[in-house]
């Protein structure tokens, strides 16, 4: 007996949700990486990609919620409001649903507090906001060890094409500035 695609209806839509969380946290952490490290000097691109970041940030913490909420209406992995809320309680890969469960709430902390920087104090705001690569690692994380996609070929090919840029934009925050805002080079010894 086979099932009819309605029975997956929670299902695939809580899915899509998760990976639509992704690509919006990954658009969110590459823009604010490239505006932090001063990778977008043009004239008024600045002010675009704090546009694109603010709102894709956003759309990361809609689908989010969506993904979770979504999720307890699937027929088959039956989760409790606790799974999807409390981080390691779920029964399906506990420790791979905690460490999304923890992006989730870390994503929203990190992400809402850009309207309460002035209570919090811009500069300590930067500093506590830098944290947010570790939202895009964990969501990584638990789309590899609790997507059900995770070993398709796409979903690789995503997650790699996805994350070298992060990677590339996050080691060049890294590296340290020269007097002129450039990466400092090295020269090699005589």
């Amino acid at each position: 007996m086979t099932s009819a695609p309605a029975d997956h209806a929670w299902w695939l839509a809580s899915r899509a949700a998760g990976i639509t969380a992704l690509l919006a946290i990954t658009v969110a952490v590459g823009v604010g990486l490239a505006l932090g490290g001063k990778a977008a000097r043009r004239p008024g691109w600045p002010r675009v990609l704090l546009a694109v970041h603010e709102h894709a940030a956003l759309a990361g913490l809609i689908a989010t919620a969506a993904h979770g909420v979504l999720l307890l209406g699937d027929g088959f992995l039956r989760p409790t409001l606790a799974d999807i809320a409390v981080p390691f309680a779920s029964q399906h890969e506990p420790a791979y649903t905690g460490l999304g469960v923890i992006a989730g709430y870390l994503a929203a902390l990190l992400g809402l507090s850009f309207y309460a920087r002035k209570r919090i104090g811009v500069k300590r705001w930067r500093k506590l906001h830098k944290a947010t690569i570790l939202v895009y690692v964990l969501a990584l994380v638990h789309t590899l060890g609790a997507g059900t996609d995770a070993q398709q070929p796409w979903m690789q090919l995503l997650l790699l094409t996805t994350a070298v840029p992060i990677l590339f934009l996050f080691v060049l925050r890294l590296l340290p500035r020269g007097p002129l805002g450039t990466s400092a080079r090295v020269e090699p010894s005589p």
